[in-house]
């Protein structure tokens, strides 16, 4: 996590790659129902929505989850493509051409395939989907996606898609025993 000090404090990467401004936590904080749900969210995740730093790390913190799943959906998306739905032009053009038994032993082989790739994309995700370190800071972006939601909603100058990322359907529960990652200190030159 080295890179964090890369970016200027006040930007941060989406979910492609482009970096942007963060939204000040004042502007936030400028739109009372706003604030009420920063405050009320911040007790429930025991995190400072309407702290800059906090959410500068933290926003960074999602951009790292989020370029490791990117990676392993990569490589895990082209060939349950080519199994899943290129299964059925294969059957069209030959499979059912031939004969009954070699229709089963088809369909039977396809299927294994495609369900071996579900479970190896599960089994990889697994530590992360178990994490309570970064299942937190998933619960912590979803809210924070909110609390900028009802801002925008408020009459706050906030772009449309900020913060530039998807919502986490992973990230329902928070974790309160597990601890916060430390923000890496800055490496000094010499």
């Amino acid at each position: 996590m080295s890179d964090y000090h890369a970016l200027k404090f006040g930007e941060f990467v989406d979910d492609q790659g482009t970096v942007h401004n963060m939204v000040s936590s004042s502007v936030i904080a400028a739109v009372p129902e706003a604030r009420a749900a920063a405050e009320a969210y911040g007790r429930e995740v025991r995190f400072d929505f309407l702290d800059d730093s906090a959410v500068h790390w933290m926003l960074f913190q999602r951009r790292e989850d989020t370029a490791k799943a990117g990676l392993l959906g990569c490589l895990f998306v082209i060939p349950l493509f080519v199994f899943g739905l290129g299964a059925w032009p294969f059957w069209d053009l030959v499979a059912s051409q031939k004969t009954r038994q070699f229709q089963i032993a088809f369909i039977v082989a396809d299927a294994l395939i495609v369900g071996a790739l579900i479970l190896g994309v599960y089994l990889v995700r697994r530590p992360t989907l178990l994490d309570p370190v970064i299942r937190n800071v998933r619960c912590r972006a979803r809210l924070y996606r909110k609390i900028a939601g009802i801002a925008r909603r408020g009459g706050a100058d906030i772009p449309r898609a900020y913060p530039y990322y998807g919502m986490y359907a992973t990230s329902r529960k928070f974790f309160p025993e597990a601890p916060d990652r430390p923000v890496p200190e800055k490496e000094q030159s010499s």
